[in-house]
């Protein structure tokens, strides 16, 4: 009895890989489930981000000319620009899916590809959502309370909120 369970585990098990070979074969394929629009505000929202709201004040502040601060986001556009397209030469030179964990894989093997997505999960992600985050909050709070000091709490307060229910929307996303 219990040896016809194991031959009808294992048979079981043999019809499964007989059936994903088959499917292997066919092409299985995942399912888009990004279309133009939200594909295009991905990359627009990942290339221009939070800091066009934050960095001109500072590039005003540092040049103290107007001139020389448009002069500044020119020449980081054109730097830009060689990075744009040095991503767009690795893209088709590595065809695998993985971004920069794929480029760093090629180029320095499993190890510092795991350290590169490490350090992008638990420093980069976080401090990019925080940073967008008081950002928020300051531009929240600017017109309540123009013309006086801002409350530092109330800043961190909306910024916590806001943090929150992005990561708890992104985290329904996910799952």
């Amino acid at each position: 009895m219990a040896e016809e369970a194991v031959l009808k585990t294992k048979e079981e098990q043999a019809s499964s890989l007989l059936s994903a070979e088959k499917g292997a074969e066919k092409g299985i394929k995942l399912e888009k489930s990004i279309n133009l629009f939200s594909g295009i505000t991905i990359i627009v929202g990942s290339i221009i981000g939070s800091g066009i709201f934050v960095s001109p004040t500072g590039v005003l502040k540092g040049t103290g000319s107007v001139g020389l601060s448009l002069l500044v986001w020119v020449l980081c556009g054109v730097f830009s620009l060689f990075g744009a397209y040095c991503y767009a030469e690795l893209g088709t030179m590595i065809t695998r899916s993985g971004s920069d964990y794929a480029y760093v894989f090629e180029a320095f093997g499993p190890f510092y590809a795991f350290l590169r997505m490490w350090v992008e999960c638990t420093v980069i992600k976080p401090t990019l959502t925080a940073i967008q985050g008081l950002t928020f909050a300051q531009y929240i709070v600017e017109p309540i309370f123009s013309g006086c000091e801002k409350p530092a709490t109330a800043i961190k307060l909306l910024a916590i909120s806001c943090i929150s229910k992005l990561e708890s929307c992104l985290s329904v996303t996910i799952l």
